[in-house]
């Protein structure tokens, strides 16, 4: 049961954030519109317009949401898919602190699901900080 809780919700939670993220991108370059998109201040919105006006950051960023969220519900490389994700994780937890605190709670959750993947998973990502052997 403790599993469950510090491991398989969080990464059943956080992947299916990203899908659903990844999709309602894809869906917003297809078509001009969202499938979903949550309340957003006009600071978030003139991010969220620059992101998209660069003209490939947006495809990217849903792509890297797509492999990291997939990755993530299947099982499959899940280190590898949080790896993906948490420098998005990042800029979304900083974008909710600074231009659109009305989505605080959702960078909460995405904090701590991150939190306890990381915990999980830090026998993968250890070998990253220790020093280089000649």
């Amino acid at each position: 049961m403790k599993r469950f809780f510090a491991i398989t919700l969080p990464r059943l939670v956080l992947g299916a954030l990203f899908l659903i993220s990844a999709t309602d991108g894809f869906y917003f370059l297809a078509t001009g519109a969202h499938l979903i998109h949550p309340p957003t201040s006009a600071r978030g919105e003139a991010f969220e317009g620059a992101l998209i006006a660069s003209g490939f950051f947006w495809p990217l960023l849903k792509a890297v949401n797509l492999i990291g969220g997939a990755s993530l519900i299947l099982n499959r490389a899940p280190a590898f898919g949080l790896a993906l994700i948490l420098p998005v994780i990042t800029v979304i937890i900083g974008f909710h602190l600074f231009l659109n605190p009305q989505g605080l709670p959702v960078a909460a959750i995405l904090a701590v699901c991150s939190l306890l993947l990381i915990r999980a998973y830090w026998p993968q990502y250890s070998a990253l900080f220790e020093p280089e052997r000649r």
